[in-house]
C-alpha cells in the first residue's frame, strides 16, 4: 500500500493532544491520541527524528500520552502500525500493547498491524485483549 492510501486515515483536524519533544530548542519527537469513544483514544502520528533514534525518545513520549489519556479518564488505548516497521512493533510491544483485529478503516488492509492496550480498569468495563 502507498504512503497517499495511509494518509486518507490519519486526518486529525484540531487535535489539543499533541506532544512535541524539543532538545535544545529543536523539535525531534512528535505524537497524538485522538478519542475513539468514551472509554478509548487511538495513538496517532508517533515520529522521532533518525538523528535521535534508539535514545528513548518513543518509549517516553508514549509513555506521556498515556498519562494524559489516563488523567482524562480513557482506559483503552488503540494504535496502528506497518508490518514493516518491525522498531515501532518493538516498542509497543514492550510497552504492554497486544496484537488486536484490524479495527475501523484499517479492516482489511493486509500491511496494518492493530494493537490494542487496557491502560487500567474502571468500574465494570473489562479491557478484552485477545485478538
Amino acid at each position: 500500500m502507498k504512503q497517499a492510501e495511509y494518509d486518507q486515515h490519519n486526518k486529525i483536524e484540531k487535535n489539543e493532544t499533541v506532544l512535541i519533544c524539543y532538545i535544545n530548542d529543536t523539535p525531534v519527537s512528535s505524537g497524538c491520541f485522538k478519542k475513539v469513544d468514551e472509554d478509548t483514544i487511538e495513538i496517532k502520528r508517533m515520529y522521532v527524528d533518525p538523528s535521535h533514534r534508539r535514545k528513548g525518545i518513543s518509549s517516553k513520549l508514549l509513555s506521556e500520552l498515556e498519562s494524559w489519556a489516563k488523567e482524562l479518564n480513557f482506559a483503552i488505548s488503540l494504535l496502528e502500525t506497518g508490518k514493516g516497521q518491525p522498531e515501532a512493533i518493538g516498542l509497543y510491544t514492550k510497552a504492554g500493547y497486544k496484537i488486536t483485529e484490524n479495527y475501523g478503516s484499517y479492516i482489511g488492509i493486509e500491511n496494518s498491524i492493530c494493537m490494542k492496550k487496557g491502560m487500567y480498569s474502571r468500574g465494570n468495563l473489562i479491557v478484552e485483549l485477545s485478538s
